[in-house]
């Protein structure tokens, strides 16, 4: 799993809180905890986990109110339901209900993180381009650097879509005017300066190591150094 990967774990029993998140950030993941079903879906929309481990029996809200509240929402992020229910009604009835996977209790840590990997390799590979700390997923057409979410117009997520599809490849403004502003004639090349000017000022902010990298009488690529 990616270092940094967002992880929300949904548990009221401190005593799997207190093992679970640890080993989790021993492996380089960004945890946040959640108690109740209402604080976890405060944290969804806040936090933006990349995956949501959850468990069933939750005070306030259960698991399955929460699941269903972030399904409704159109949110696909994975979640593994934790909880120690064995019944295969109970397994039948989480999936149904939009769990990409279920984990009963007592469980292995390392099936906990392996069935994570599983489920992050699957979301990762089919919708989420990443450069350094820059994610680009092509499913929301959500863009965010690091914690930090960034709002692109249409034309500039296409150009930076396409950009991040070619890590590290140097594209020239007529590859770029013909792949992003495709079939629209009479535009001029340096309309591509205009508009990398302006993902600049959105990607690479003050402070953060550049990734859109001029090459000079060549075009531009988007890269870490």
């Amino acid at each position: 799993m990616r270092p940094g990967t967002r992880i929300l774990l949904v548990e009221d029993d401190p005593a799997i809180t207190s093992f679970v998140e640890p080993e989790l950030e021993r492996r380089n993941l960004s945890v946040r905890c959640a108690y109740d079903g209402r604080e976890a879906l405060a944290q969804v929309e806040g936090f933006r986990p990349e995956l949501v481990v959850l468990d069933i029996m939750l005070p306030k809200l259960d698991g399955v109110g929460v699941l269903t509240g972030i399904r409704r929402s159109g949110n696909r992020v994975p979640v593994i339901m934790l909880t120690a229910r064995d019944t295969t009604l109970d397994k039948v009835h989480s999936l149904d209900h939009g769990a990409d996977d279920y984990l009963t209790k007592p469980f292995d840590i390392e099936e906990l993180v392996a069935r994570m990997g599983a489920l992050l390799r699957r979301v990762e590979g089919e919708e989420v381009l990443r450069v350094g700390d820059l994610e680009v997923n092509t499913a929301t057409r959500e863009v965010r650097r690091g914690e930090r979410g960034i709002d692109l117009t249409q034309r500039e997520y296409e150009l930076l879509e396409f950009m991040a599809k070619n890590p590290r490849r140097v594209l020239s403004r007529d590859l770029l005017l013909s792949r992003v502003w495709e079939q629209e004639f009479g535009i001029p090349t340096n309309v591509v300066d205009v508009y990398i000017g302006y993902l600049r000022k959105k990607v690479d902010a003050e402070g953060e190591p550049k990734l859109i990298h001029t090459v000079r009488g060549a075009g531009y690529a988007l890269k870490e150094k």
